[in-house]
């Protein structure tokens, strides 16, 4: 059984900064501004020969009931619910608060087994914020330095003291008489070989992305609130639906880029542009009161040319009156400002109410099928042989063009490759003809197509011939 340990305590000690270290990754936002953190983040982490599950929090404030503070708590108070161990975290540097002393108090009526860590205890006032931790009344505060990675030994055997006994192969029972299978034929599961889907949850700001990845899980797994740009961190959330894992990762809302000045949005940006570029399907949320403005066109610009899988989510449509045809005019607009998408699953949803969720992750699977789907290089052969036929390239300067040859080099997304004799000379209308051509030929639509021409070798070149 997997342990899991939460690390807890006041903004700005380094929590963020301890999870990046032991997960391996710069995969938490890490800035020098208290509060950085926001929703609870959890990572595989490996200390040693120890590994287990961490969950970074954001900071323990006091804060007023209702206020997004309060729910950054609640958040915490669950990564403390659902863990086996507490990494309580202090500030060596600064000593002790009196937020210090009530938190404390709160992890000890968990009842859960904790660790204290004082953090930033390098040098010699270091040290003397780590003794002063002793009053806390948590056992022997353990002196580490995330930034640096000092102390990581005292951590390893403080949390060794807490974990289960590693089961080795040798523990076995040698006979198996047990289960009536000898151990040389001991029967190991097969790994599920159906890796999660990852899907990036993509939009403005305040377009209820949180909101829906909560719906769509059925828990308060986000945070969420009437305040625009609540979410910082990309959240990964691993979910079954209808017999497939999916990964849905919650991203920060993204703005103009002439808008973003503050570092910390620049950073948040920058994780969601990952999400993006890592997922296979990208659901891009508008609102459905407010759809298609030039921020939401930029968004599902770059999911496409990033070459994922794209469906447009219109959420909160439990707010829309006089929904009668509003969907298929969704559906119209969508191809007129969004033609190299064209065909892409549109789906209204409600998180409020539920309505469209189950479509919803249909869609995702839908958009999936053609963006991983591959065409035999004759049967592509055939097709541009019978389209050149129908509507061959124009001459330019007085030359014909000559199309020879066509292969698919790649999937996801469905790339293709022509072989051409003046590749710089063919007009862009004609490739777009040749890629609507793909689309309604072999059930491509709503997916990014990647669709290159190279020159054909002239094999009269080294004896100086034309080809004529």
């Amino acid at each position: 059984m997997a342990f899991t340990l939460a690390i807890v305590g006041r903004p700005n000690v380094g929590k963020s900064t301890l999870f990046n270290r032991l997960v391996g990754k710069r995969i938490a936002l890490v800035d020098d501004r208290p509060g950085v953190t926001r929703d609870r983040r959890e990572g595989d982490a490996r200390l040693g020969d120890l590994d287990f599950t961490i969950i970074d929090t954001a900071g323990l404030e006091d804060s007023r009931e209702g206020s997004l503070e309060s729910r950054m708590r609640g958040q915490t108070e669950e990564a403390i619910r659902l863990a086996d161990a507490v990494l309580f975290m202090t500030d060596a540097r600064t000593g002790l608060t009196p937020d210090d002393a009530a938190f404390a108090e709160m992890v000890r009526k968990s009842g859960k087994p904790v660790i204290l860590a004082a953090n930033k205890s390098e040098g010699k006032v270091g040290m003397a914020g780590a003794y002063e931790a002793f009053s806390l009344g948590l056992g022997d505060p353990v002196p580490l330095s995330a930034e640096h990675g000092d102390g990581l030994n005292e951590l390893y055997e403080a949390l060794a003291a807490l974990m289960p006994a590693p089961v080795h192969e040798d523990d076995e029972e040698e006979d198996g008489e047990d289960d009536g299978i000898s151990a040389g034929d001991k029967v190991v599961p097969p790994e599920d070989p159906e890796k999660p889907i990852p899907v990036a949850i993509v939009g403005r700001p305040n377009a209820g992305k949180s909101t829906l990845v909560n719906a769509l899980i059925g828990e308060e797994r986000m945070l969420t609130g009437p305040e625009a740009g609540i979410t910082r961190d990309a959240i990964a959330v691993d979910w079954d639906w209808g017999g497939r894992r999916f990964r849905l990762v919650d991203t920060a809302g993204l703005r103009k880029r002439a808008r973003i000045e503050d570092k910390l949005e620049k950073l948040s940006v920058a994780d969601a542009l990952r999400a993006i570029r890592f997922a296979e399907v990208v659901v891009v949320c508008m609102d459905a009161e407010k759809p298609f403005e030039d921020q939401d066109l930029r968004i599902a610009d770059l999911a496409a040319k990033e070459g994922r899988a794209v469906v447009l989510a219109f959420t909160k449509w439990d707010l829309v009156p006089h929904k009668g045809g509003k969907a298929a005019k969704l559906r119209e607009e969508a191809d007129h400002w969004l033609p190299q998408i064209r065909g892409c699953p549109v789906v209204a949803n409600s998180a409020a109410t539920g309505q469209g969720l189950d479509r919803l992750m249909q869609a995702i699977l839908d958009a999936r099928t053609p963006w991983q789907k591959r065409i035999p290089t004759n049967t592509l052969v055939r097709w541009l042989q019978e389209t050149i036929d129908h509507h061959p390239p124009p001459a330019v300067s007085g030359r014909r063009i000559k199309l020879r040859y066509m292969t698919q080099a790649k999937t996801r997304p469905p790339t293709f490759v022509a072989f051409c004799s003046r590749p710089e000379a063919l007009p862009e209308s004609y490739l777009r003809y040749l890629v609507n051509g793909l689309r309604e030929s072999f059930d491509l639509v709503g997916t990014p197509i990647r669709f290159h021409m190279k020159k054909t070798d002239n094999p009269y070149a080294e004896t100086g011939r034309k080809i004529r």
